[in-house]
C-alpha cells in the first residue's frame, strides 16, 4: 500500500503538474501545430491496495482538459504496479509502464511527446533558448501555485494549520516585463490556485520576479531567497513572516517532486 507521502506526491504530480501540459502545448508553436485538432484521452493509473489512482489527459479536437478519476475507453493507458513507480516516472527517473493502446501509434507518439516535454520542470533542465526558459517559468509558476492549494486540499497538516488562521489573503507571483503571473487565494482555511493578476485586493505578500533570468535562478532552487533578493533576482513586497513561511512550503512541494 502507498505511504501517505507517496499518494501526496501523487496528488500533486496527477492535479498540478498535467494540467501545466496546456501551457506547454499552447505556448510551443511547434506543439501547438502537432496538437491541433487532435482528439484522444491518454490515462496515468497505479495500483494500490485501497483502490487505483489515476488521472488522465483529454484533447478534444485540440481543446486540452484533465480528470482527476479513471476515464472511461481511454485511448492509450499508461499502467503502473504501484504508486510510487508512477511517481518516479514524473519525477524524471527511468520507469517502463506497461501500456494499453500500443496499436495507437500516433497518439502513443503524441503521449511520449508531452511526458519529454515535462521535463523542462525538472531544476536541472537547462532552456537553450529564451522562449523556452519563458515556458519553464510559466509552468514551474503555474505548477507550484495549483500544488500549494493541494497540498492544503490533501490535508497537510500544517499547511492546513497555516491557512485555517488567515482572513481572505492573495498571494502572488509575477515575472516582468514577461507578464507571467498567479496566485494563491487564502480565506479560512481554503486555498484556490488563479493565473494572471488578481486585481479584487491588494496581495498580501507579492513575489516579484526580476525576468525570467531572476526567476530560472530561485525557481530551480540553486539560490535561496536571502541570496536571491541580495542579487536582485526577486522581491518580496507585503510581510516578511508570511513571505517565508509561504517559501518553506514551496521548497515542501520542491522536495516532493523531486
Amino acid at each position: 500500500m502507498a505511504t501517505a507521502r507517496e499518494l501526496l506526491t501523487a496528488r500533486i504530480f496527477l492535479r498540478a503538474v498535467l494540467p501545466v501540459i496546456k501551457v506547454l502545448v499552447e505556448d510551443d508553436p511547434k506543439r501547438r501545430k502537432q496538437f491541433a485538432g487532435f482528439t484522444a484521452t491518454i490515462q496515468f493509473v497505479a495500483k494500490d491496495d485501497a483502490g487505483p489512482v489515476g488521472a488522465y489527459i483529454r484533447f478534444d479536437d485540440g481543446q486540452f482538459s484533465t480528470g482527476c478519476e479513471i476515464a472511461d475507453n481511454p485511448d492509450i493507458t499508461f499502467r503502473f504496479s504501484s504508486v510510487a513507480k508512477m511517481n518516479a516516472l514524473f519525477a524524471g527517473k527511468p520507469v517502463i509502464p506497461s501500456i494499453k493502446g500500443l496499436t495507437k501509434v500516433g497518439t502513443l507518439i503524441k503521449a511520449f511527446s508531452l511526458l519529454l516535454g515535462l521535463k523542462i520542470l525538472m531544476p536541472n533542465a537547462k532552456p537553450k533558448t529564451p522562449a523556452l526558459a519563458a515556458l519553464k517559468v510559466k509552468m514551474t509558476l503555474y505548477m507550484v501555485s495549483t500544488a500549494l492549494s493541494q497540498l492544503n486540499k490533501s490535508g497537510d497538516p500544517d499547511m492546513m494549520k497555516w491557512t485555517s488562521r488567515q482572513p481572505e489573503r492573495i498571494y502572488q507571483w509575477s515575472c516582468e516585463p514577461e507578464g507571467i503571473a498567479c496566485y494563491l487565494r487564502v480565506k479560512a482555511g481554503k486555498t484556490q490556485a488563479g493565473r494572471g493578476y488578481y486585481t479584487r485586493r491588494k496581495p498580501f505578500v507579492h513575489m516579484r520576479f526580476n525576468g525570467v533570468d531572476g526567476a530560472l535562478p530561485v525557481l530551480s532552487n540553486s539560490v535561496d531567497t536571502v541570496q536571491a533578493m541580495s542579487k536582485g533576482y526577486v522581491v518580496s513586497d507585503g510581510s516578511p513572516e508570511y513571505a517565508g513561511q509561504l517559501g518553506d512550503f514551496m521548497l515542501k512541494i520542491a522536495n516532493l517532486v523531486t
